[in-house]
């Protein structure tokens, strides 16, 4: 059991906690205001352990951030305490993910339609996704859509060239799983020399007007489209 007050505290979410599609896309679009993706530790020489208590003490107390098992890993903590239905399951990023039945952690939610919520994808949409084949779907800054081929549904976003760029695909049964299923992805990410976490340092997080991001040794600052490197 975590600390919801202290948790929406952290988020800056002021809402109602009811658990409806209002306070889902909510707390959605708050996290990733308040909360960034870096992978920081691993840089630092220190496990990342994926466990409830010690992502609780990272993310809300010591007001850090992580990667996709630790930011979604807890967020499925708190909607499922605020009472929201939360199927925990994997998706394959299509640049960048590992060869393996299990990569990226994503989070279902049951309402009236089936909503996917990820705040671990780095740059994602700001808000959940109504996972429904072939709609356009507004995230705030880009524009996604769910299409379905060969028993699994693939996640797109629209380029700025009018192109589909494919970010990740699930089997569309998305058998449920609990944090311990992804140890042996995480510790791939963490050790793994090819890993791009291991090769390089982030640390990113969304702004009401764009993105502001530490790579290596350049921050990357975008407000309304325009772009400035440091």
């Amino acid at each position: 059991m975590i600390d919801v007050s202290a948790y929406l505290n952290r988020i800056n979410y002021r809402g109602s906690t009811e658990p409806t599609l209002e306070t889902l896309r909510g707390i959605h679009r708050t996290h990733l205001l308040t909360v960034p993706f870096e992978n920081l530790d691993i840089h630092l020489n220190r496990h990342i352990v994926l466990d409830e208590a010690a992502l609780f003490e990272k993310i809300v107390v010591n007001r850090r951030g992580g990667y996709c098992y630790e930011l979604n890993g807890l967020l499925a903590s708190l909607l499922r305490e605020m009472g929201f239905n939360v199927t925990m399951f994997s998706s394959n990023v299509i640049h960048g993910g590992i060869p393996a039945e299990i990569d990226h952690l994503t989070l279902l939610i049951q309402l009236d339609d089936r909503w996917i919520v990820d705040v671990g994808f780095g740059d994602s949409s700001r808000l959940p996704l109504r996972l429904v084949e072939g709609e356009n779907q507004f995230g705030v800054d880009s524009t996604y859509r769910f299409m379905r081929s060969n028993h699994r549904w693939l996640l797109q976003r629209l380029l700025e060239t009018n192109e589909w760029y494919d970010e990740y695909s699930f089997d569309v049964d998305m058998a449920p799983l609990t944090l311990r299923d992804f140890e042996e992805a995480n510790r791939y990410y963490q050790t793994a020399p090819e890993s791009y976490f291991v090769q390089g340092r982030i640390c990113s997080r969304a702004t009401d007007d764009g993105r502001i991001s530490l790579t290596g040794d350049t921050l990357i600052v975008t407000r309304n489209g325009q772009r400035e490197e440091m």
